[in-house]
């Protein structure tokens, strides 16, 4: 009757519901809560804790300081054209990769940036592109040019360097779309007479539409954060002068770290409305089912 009373703590969990396979799960919230949750919630509680004024103070100090809230132009005209660049160039390179024999190997070398850093890549970058580099050297030796030409320090080389940083995180993402899908709608549709381009129109753009918004709200999210490539190949108190220098500023040069925590609020208030943006709209290319994977 004992034992009846008090069954084993195995027991007791799985009649409610939770069993050995929830509790591999557990690792996982905790470390969620302890990195993610935790730090967002603690940055939110003291961006309300100005040094003067109001809890709302440096909200209305950033979007009154031109200062502060164009650095939220100046970092969406960064990130979207170099988003939206990637994006577009993963599609034929991955949909040309897919039928490659060294597939393997081409993918090692599209993907090998995202094992340098974004400092490594800025730092080859400066060395390759900068007025010393071996760019302009050859130019000047050749008598294309008459004095070194200025690709960093400024918004292209900011543009560049984040191009390369973030572009095999994108292939990688829509190689796996593409290779998700069954060669055979291709070959039926060209067995009809479907040319190359309506092929991809209407089959495979429609298949990939879904992946490609979260491909597209993935790769923003890492270059709205832009931070060292702004800064080692930009030009970081002008037209590279992004939303997260301006944290950066405020808590280790002005030691306002309530005024950082609302930049970093702000930054993350902005990233959530434009991604919620996409995954909202992203039904409206188009409406209809969307299995197309390999059987």
């Amino acid at each position: 009757m004992a034992a009846m009373e008090n069954p084993p703590l195995r027991l007791r969990l799985a009649a409610m519901g939770v069993d050995n396979v929830t509790l591999l799960v557990l690792p996982a919230v905790l470390f969620v809560l302890a990195l993610f949750v935790y730090p967002f919630f603690y940055g939110l509680a003291l961006s309300v804790e100005p040094l003067e004024g109001a809890w709302y103070a440096n909200y209305v100090k950033f979007f009154t300081d031109p200062f502060l809230y164009d650095t939220i132009g100046k970092t969406l005209r960064l990130a979207v054209p170099v988003t939206l660049l990637c994006v577009f160039l993963s599609i034929p390179i991955a949909l040309r990769v897919r039928h490659m024999r060294n597939q393997r190997l081409l993918t090692t070398i599209l993907v090998l940036p995202i094992t340098l850093g974004t400092v490594l890549i800025a730092e080859g970058l400066l060395n390759y592109l900068g007025p010393q580099g071996w760019l302009n050297r050859t130019l000047i030796a050749i008598g294309l040019i008459g004095g070194p030409l200025q690709l960093v320090h400024n918004y292209w080389g900011a543009f560049l360097g984040l191009l390369i940083a973030i572009f095999p995180f994108t292939f990688l993402l829509t190689l796996s779309y593409v290779t998700g899908i069954d060669p055979a709608l291709e070959q039926a549709a060209s067995t009809l007479g479907a040319r190359p381009w309506a092929r991809f129109r209407h089959i495979l753009l429609p298949l990939l539409a879904q992946g490609l918004t979260v491909n597209f709200c993935l790769s923003f999210v890492q270059a709205f954060s832009v931070f060292p490539t702004a800064v080692l190949l930009g030009s970081p108190a002008g037209s590279t002068r992004v939303i997260s220098i301006a944290a950066y500023t405020a808590a280790y040069e002005a030691y306002d770290y309530s005024l950082a925590s609302t930049i970093a609020m702000i930054m993350a208030g902005v990233q959530l409305l434009i991604v919620a943006a996409l995954l909202s709209a992203r039904g409206l290319l188009y409406r209809g089912p969307m299995g197309g994977a390999k059987g």
